[in-house]
């Protein structure tokens, strides 16, 4: 077996072990990343006149194959490869010869694996961003194209109050456009360099450190070596990330799930983010969302997970950290999936206005009643009684707000007049919310161009 730490051995380790201890089938993926910060780390030395500058073109040109090798998938693992860094390293020997062994000089394996993390996290996550603004487009498209569909607003899943349709999504937009600017925020705190940490106490090389994180594109070093090496709030935060994103997608899946059954019929899904039933001819199910709604469990449990591996480890680097790649991983290939499949079924959505018109009810228009009381001078409180006391005589007739006649409403309050039925109109209702945030057309139109601005921004 190839080891990177055997001197102080006089045999093997158990086979079993072996296996248990190695991390090449998850930390492969850092590959390229691992490269990356080794080409930096032979100029560092070389730099720091620890080596000559033909061994350091030396050692950059043999890790350029490597990478080429990664590239075309020609890399051939072997046994002994116990991690990424060792592969790598084993590689270089193979092209370079014993020259391989200076690329070391100074660095750990603690510190090395820290910066892998960070830099691959630096090409992943952005590419996520890219698929969260094409959703947050796809949602801005769909709701200019039906600015005037009005559709029931519901809390509590019951009937509310009359929205409009874009209104409805652009709240989605909106929870979005946090979480992609929660995205950046943390990309600053991903792009702080733990390279030249070492082991845990620093190097003795005379290393420059914030060359090195430039030189690697990032922003800055972290600036204690013990906490370097075991720094994983950044894994955690992106983790977190992305369950708080799971978790909004979750949340447009349910709407779409429930608005496109036959019992709401708002929505039609395209078929081509629908499966059939194996036993039911009739069935299109919505699966697309409702494996959006499920893999949400998946983002939230990899947060789980980790914070439960570091809760409790002592300073500096442990074993147990180990684990922090596999949930990592697992979050972004799941919100890989996620987000330009969500971005999919809303670019294909068909809203259905008769469904939607269809399920307004004069009771959504009680509080329009109770607005209209107040401007006459009625307390809110007593307001609300009294159009509560309409709701339940229209209820006991069978009958809506606007089937009552103005003797019965100024059988309740004598006040009455019949410009009261000027209130209770759907479209007179939304429009009346005419504040920043409203439903209004005019308030929506300036989500709209505001939406606009922040993607072009």
């Amino acid at each position: 077996m190839t080891r990177l730490w055997g001197g102080r051995y006089s045999g093997d380790i158990d086979e079993r072990m072996w296996r248990f201890n190695a991390s090449i089938g998850v930390d492969i993926r850092l590959a390229q990343a691992d490269i990356r910060g080794s080409i930096a780390w032979a100029r560092a030395l070389g730099r720091a006149g620890v080596l000559e500058k033909d061994e350091v073109a030396a050692l950059v040109t043999g890790l350029h194959q490597i990478a080429d090798e990664f590239t075309g998938e020609r890399f051939a693992l072997q046994p002994g490869d116990e991690d990424i860094h060792t592969a790598v390293e084993r590689r270089l020997g193979e092209l370079i010869g014993p020259l391989a062994g200076k690329l070391h000089t100074g660095r750990s394996r603690n510190d090395q694996v820290a910066t892998d993390v960070r830099l691959w996290m630096m090409e992943a996550l952005p590419e996520l961003g890219e698929a969260l603004r094409a959703l947050q487009a796809a949602i801005l498209t769909q709701a200019e194209a039906h600015l005037d569909l009005l559709m029931p607003g519901y809390t509590h899943l019951q009937p509310a109050q009359p929205v409009r349709y874009s209104h409805w999504l652009l709240s989605f937009f909106w929870m979005l456009d946090r979480d992609y600017a929660r995205l950046q925020d943390l990309l600053a705190r991903v792009a702080q360099s733990p390279l030249g940490a070492a082991a845990l106490a620093g190097n003795v090389y005379g290393i420059d450190r914030l060359w090195l994180a430039q030189e690697l594109g990032m922003l800055g070093v972290l600036e204690n070596s013990m906490d370097a090496v075991s720094a994983r709030d950044v894994v955690i935060e992106a983790l977190s990330w992305g369950a708080i994103l799971g978790a909004h997608l979750s949340r447009l899946a349910e709407d779409l799930i429930l608005y496109s059954s036959a019992e709401f019929g708002f929505l039609r899904l395209a078929e081509r983010y629908t499966t059939g039933s194996s036993i039911m001819p009739q069935k299109r199910n919505p699966d697309s969302m409702e494996l959006v709604r499920g893999k949400t469990g998946r983002l939230v449990g990899n947060l789980t997970r980790l914070l439960v591996v570091v809760k409790g480890l002592p300073s500096t680097y442990d074993k147990d950290l180990q684990e922090d790649k596999e949930p990592l991983f697992d979050t972004v290939d799941t919100l890989a999936d996620l987000l330009p499949i969500t971005a999919g079924v809303i670019e294909s959505l068909e809203p259905r206005p008769e469904a939607m018109r269809a399920a307004l009810n004069d009771a959504m228009l009680a509080t329009d009643l109770a607005d209209y009381l107040v401007k006459r001078g009625l307390p809110f409180r007593e307001a609300h009684h009294l159009v509560g006391l309409a709701v339940r005589l229209a209820e006991d007739r069978g009958a809506g707000l606007r089937d009552l006649t103005l003797d019965d409403y100024q059988g309740l309050w004598p006040r009455f007049e019949a410009d009261l039925f000027d209130v209770l109109s759907y479209e007179g209702s939304a429009d009346a919310r005419d504040t920043r945030g409203g439903t209004a057309r005019s308030a929506v139109v300036a989500q709209l161009a505001l939406a606009r601005e922040r993607l072009a921004g």
